[in-house]
């Protein structure tokens, strides 16, 4: 780029040779003006290159993406299968005890809205994910509003949608609830699993027959159970399943595997949450 300050400099000088130009000799002329024209051009240069360096900065400004403060779509889905796993168990639960059918009846609500949005090409992926959950939803009205007695019945009762899920995803329909109802399933199984390995499952029994003024006492025996080495074992190796399950789909940034990861990673929320409700139980 030109100098400015050796313009600067420069330019008065061009000033005054114009003021004494006809007052030089006839033979000095020739070099005067031609030391002219070579500042002439100089200014001309540098203006050009000013001109240039702005017109460049102002493109590279321009072409700058804009900052947008909406999260992306697929950030929304993990946060929204988040809540749909882990709230609605506190809502879910104690509407199925008082009032069974309606929490039954409310499936078919669930169904009716997520088709509603899918006929929407804008509101299609929220009705989608509200489809996965309409599964989640009727497996818990059917299990804890009748069969919560028996834990045997929980899992084949929770993979009611299963078949279906499968089949829709074969022909690549409902990808983001599908697999927001597999990542919630899955979550479901280790935790069940975990009952089964630390022998938990009486106390489950336990709890489903008993008044309520006596849940309490069967937490705390539970989280006695819970806190032996094997039980904190099989709590930490079944963490680490849920979280690597959970996480490594993350990588591929596609809405169907954020709605997957949130179903996934919240099932630890849920079981946090269960925990504390026991140690202050």
């Amino acid at each position: 780029m030109v100098n400015t300050a050796l313009v600067n400099t420069l330019l008065p000088a061009h000033a005054a040779s114009t003021q004494s130009l006809d007052t030089l000799d006839i033979q000095e002329q020739p070099r005067v003006a031609a030391t002219q024209t070579a500042l002439l051009d100089l200014k001309n240069d540098f203006t050009n290159v000013t001109a240039f360096e702005n017109a460049k900065n102002k493109q590279l400004y321009t072409a700058l993406p804009p900052v947008s403060l909406v999260p992306p779509v697929s950030l929304l889905i993990f946060g929204a299968a988040v809540f749909l796993v882990s709230v609605p168990v506190f809502i879910e639960a104690p509407l199925v005890r008082a009032l069974p059918w309606l929490s039954l009846g409310l499936t078919g609500f669930w169904m009716w809205l997520s088709f509603s949005l899918m006929s929407h090409h804008k509101t299609y992926i929220w009705g989608d994910l509200l489809y996965g959950f309409s599964w989640s939803w009727l497996a818990g009205s059917i299990y804890w509003g009748w069969l919560r007695w028996e834990p045997v019945w929980h899992l084949p009762v929770e993979a009611i949608g299963l078949p279906f899920a499968i089949w829709c995803l074969r022909r690549n329909w409902g990808k983001v609830g599908n697999w927001f109802y597999l990542g919630s399933l899955f979550g479901t199984v280790v935790t069940d699993i975990y009952f089964y390995l630390t022998n938990l499952i009486p106390y489950w029994r336990q709890i489903m027959h008993v008044e309520p003024e006596a849940v309490p006492g069967i937490l705390q025996a539970a989280l006695v159970q819970v806190q032996t080495p094997i039980g904190q074992l099989w709590a930490v190796i079944l963490g680490v399943v849920l979280l690597t399950v959970g996480l490594l789909p993350l990588a591929k940034q596609q809405n169907h595997w954020s709605a997957f990861s949130g179903a996934v990673l919240s099932t630890i929320l849920v079981d946090m949450l269960f925990l504390a409700a026991a140690i202050f139980a």
